[in-house]
């Protein structure tokens, strides 16, 4: 399918209603299986490709050519809609714009821009701190600006809220819907309180919220957030967590015992090939055959 099917496609479904559940990958693998399992939408992470490509901590090592190459890649593996976390959009409002026509080429259906000083930290850590307002809103009306294809999502993301409290961080938000965000994401409410004041003060605009596992926020289930008005509900590392904890078991597995079968805590040589596509590459080569 092609991208700009996939975004058509998407803004129906966040006009159409209905809370969409939307893990994060960190690479191709992790989005075939997202896809595999059902899900609606896929999430490229900024902290969960900083963590497994680099095996570094969140904190704007990641470049725009290795965001792009990543999302490029995604879209190869899968048909589902990519939302790419693009932290600050790499400068002042002409990189924001170049931000957004390179990963709208690799075939994002929504790219997010955050209003964080930069270098950025995750949503989640402490010592966070926002630009000024003037500047941010800047950075929303080029990202706004610069799609090619009207089905792209702008996603604007607030940081506010740890550095000056729900309010400040809720009117940052308005002010980016006025520039021209389609979703906006205030991140790391911190009580049942703030989550809900969220859809509520920015009604007729889809919201994001970001459920971190051990972050900030309190985990709400779905059917409950839904019924607030969040329109995207994110995990954004919950793969990547349940990997380290696969990996940890696996390999500990195998250094207690210096073996490793199927019978052990891995997926099997089968599934395996299954998900990255070995039986449709087995059809094609006997159909280009000599």
């Amino acid at each position: 399918m092609l991208s700009h099917e996939i975004n058509a496609k998407f803004r129906s479904r966040l006009a159409g209603g209905g809370a969409v559940l939307m893990p994060g990958a960190a690479n191709a693998l992790a989005a075939k299986i997202i896809a595999d399992l059902g899900f609606e939408a896929v999430y490229l992470s900024g902290a969960g490709l900083t963590n497994t490509y680099l095996g570094m901590p969140d904190l704007g090592f990641v470049g725009l050519a290795e965001l792009v190459q990543h999302t490029s890649t995604i879209r190869d593996a899968t048909d589902l809609p990519i939302v790419v976390d693009a932290d600050t959009g790499f400068g002042n409002a002409l990189n924001v714009r170049h931000t957004i026509r390179s990963l709208e080429r690799a075939g994002a259906s929504a790219i997010q821009i955050e209003d964080q000083v930069s270098p950025k930290r995750c949503g989640h850590f402490s010592g966070k701190d926002v630009v000024a307002l003037d500047e941010a809103r800047s950075r929303i009306k080029a990202a706004a600006d610069a799609r090619q294809d009207p089905n792209l999502l702008i996603v604007a993301r607030t940081d506010a809220r740890t550095v000056a409290g729900i309010d400040a961080a809720i009117e940052r938000a308005q002010a980016f819907i006025e520039d021209g965000a389609d979703i906006t994401f205030v991140e790391a409410p911190e009580n049942l309180e703030e989550i809900r004041a969220i859809p509520a003060r920015l009604s007729g605009t889809p919201q994001l919220i970001n459920l971190v596992v051990g972050g900030k926020t309190p985990i709400v289930d779905l059917g409950e957030l839904d019924a607030m008005g969040f329109s995207l509900v994110l995990y954004a590392n919950v793969a990547l967590q349940g990997a380290i904890c696969g990996m940890q078991a696996a390999l500990g597995q195998l250094k207690a015992d210096g073996r490793m079968g199927e019978d052990g805590p891995v997926a099997s040589f089968r599934e395996r090939q299954r998900l990255v596509g070995k039986p449709e590459f087995d059809a094609l080569e006997k159909r280009y055959a000599l």
